[in-house]
């Protein structure tokens, strides 16, 4: 169990941490550049970024239905155990979304030199990525609270 939970704790430092940065570090740093520097900025970041998320979203179900197991499952899990479950499947189908959608119509205006499509598409994305930081803090609110729910 030890082990799981570490795996569980690193993924979501991972993602939440990294939406937090980008949101509230590079995000207004990158303000400062004009488009067509900001966007491949974003592009390039995003690039590095994803693949973590893409892991973290392996890792946190695999160790999270791990753990719940070692709770004697989800008739045994306190409703804590639920909340971040519905979160992070929502976390999860939003992280989908950005993915596929914004952020690949983002590369392809990139790459035609459509810079107002591009800045479009970062728009959905800087706004996608604050609901999930939002949804990510919250459910990690309610797994440090959890047993007082």
């Amino acid at each position: 169990m030890p082990i799981a939970l570490a795996l569980h704790t690193l993924a979501v430092v991972v993602w939440v941490g990294g939406m937090f940065f980008a949101y509230m570090a590079l995000r207004p740093a990158a303000l400062g550049l004009e488009p067509p520097q900001r966007l491949p900025l974003w592009s390039r970041t995003f690039a590095r970024f994803f693949p973590w998320v893409w892991a973290a979203i392996f890792i946190l179900p695999v160790t999270g239905l791990w753990l719940i197991r070692e709770m004697g499952g989800m008739a045994n899990a306190g409703l804590y155990i639920h909340i971040m479950l519905v979160l992070a499947i929502a976390m999860i189908l939003i992280f989908m979304h950005v993915f596929f959608s914004p952020y690949k119509k983002m590369n392809k205006a990139i790459e035609a030199g459509d810079i107002p499509a591009a800045g479009k598409q970062l728009g959905q994305i800087r706004r996608w990525v604050g609901i999930n930081l939002i949804i990510g803090l919250v459910t990690i609110t309610v797994a440090v609270g959890g047993k007082a729910l």
